[in-house]
């Protein structure tokens, strides 16, 4: 199974066995220590919510909560009470004082996940707890201290965003002091069959059930797959194929017809390794114009190898 963030402490998890990935485990142990604001950036599915927990938990404030807000799920007149709280009366409705998130957060890390999402007027606010370490309750007056850490993330190009005027710069500056970026599945093929083993034992463990295993061309079928839905479908897709499958074996038929219709036509276009080689062997030679000599170093062999393969590859 591929290393997990943390795996000195075993506290969570983000499967990957990719360069992109542990440069990505490398740079979030190497931030986690300081109070610092991270940007975390990545397509929906990705894992942002696990970095951020790893970061928390890898930080000095691991004792302390860990605070998720998705900003996009909470409606705009909502949302500014639910982060810096609202004093009794402030609101139809605001029957008694609460706290809000942030306060809530405090001597942890809050996520305040989909930014981008944010109004403009709320953007001003976010910017000035950021600024003063304070947040001032819907109807108050009194700016209440915080202790937080502050990470954010986003699905979008957030300084396009800026480029195009829907979020502030000083705020994307002030949230962006570190920027970490979740690479989606499609460009980590190499991630799936760890993460494939991964979550066979976390389903197993949540359902109850025996470990099961995925067949060959079940994997193969996954590996090929581009996963717009990332981590998340990927995640979707074993427990489909536990709740569905039949045997102890997830197959092929287990997995959903997005995935195994690319599978099929992957099959029918996917050329066989000799057919890959010869071809390769074929370009060499042309672009050596017929000298073999030429054409051994362009495939980084000697003379001897290249004849065999000409032989082998019926090129003679």
């Amino acid at each position: 199974m591929g290393e997990r963030v943390g795996s000195l402490t075993g506290e969570f998890d983000l499967v990957g066995k990719s360069s992109c990935m542990r440069r990505l485990r490398g740079e979030s142990r190497r931030i986690a220590p300081y109070d610092i604001n991270v940007l975390v950036q990545g397509e929906s599915g990705t894992g942002k919510e696990v970095l951020a927990r790893a970061i928390h938990r890898l930080s000095g404030r691991r004792e302390g909560p860990f605070v998720g807000v998705n900003c996009a799920a909470i409606h705009e007149t909502l949302l500014e009470s639910e982060l810096f709280g609202h004093e009794a009366g402030a609101f139809t409705g605001a029957q008694r004082a609460t706290p809000g998130l942030f306060r809530a957060a405090a001597g942890g890390t809050i996520l305040l996940d989909e930014v981008e999402d944010m109004s403009p007027p709320l953007q001003s606010k976010l910017l000035r707890v950021l600024e003063e370490r304070a947040v001032v309750p819907v109807g108050g007056s009194r700016a209440v201290p915080v202790d937080v850490r502050i990470i954010a993330a986003t699905n979008q190009d957030l300084a396009a965003a800026v480029r195009d005027g829907a979020f502030r710069e000083d705020l994307y500056y002030r949230l962006n002091v570190v920027s970490l970026t979740i690479p989606p599945l499609r460009e980590r093929r190499a991630d799936i069959p760890p993460l494939v083993e991964h979550m066979l034992e976390r389903v197993a463990d949540a359902l109850g059930l025996p470990v099961t295993r995925v067949s060959p061309q079940a994997l193969t079928a996954m590996i090929r797959h581009d996963w717009p839905g990332n981590v998340r479908e990927l995640g979707n897709v074993i427990q489909r194929g536990y709740v569905l499958g039949t045997g102890q074996v997830i197959e092929l038929e287990d997995l959903p017809e997005t995935v195994v219709s690319a599978e099929r036509q992957t099959e029918q276009a996917f050329p066989s390794l000799r057919e890959v080689v010869g071809r390769h062997l074929q370009h060499a030679l042309e672009a050596a114009g017929g000298a073999r000599g030429e054409a051994a170093r362009l495939l980084g062999v000697d003379r001897k190898t290249l004849r065999r393969m000409i032989q082998r590859h019926s090129l003679a």
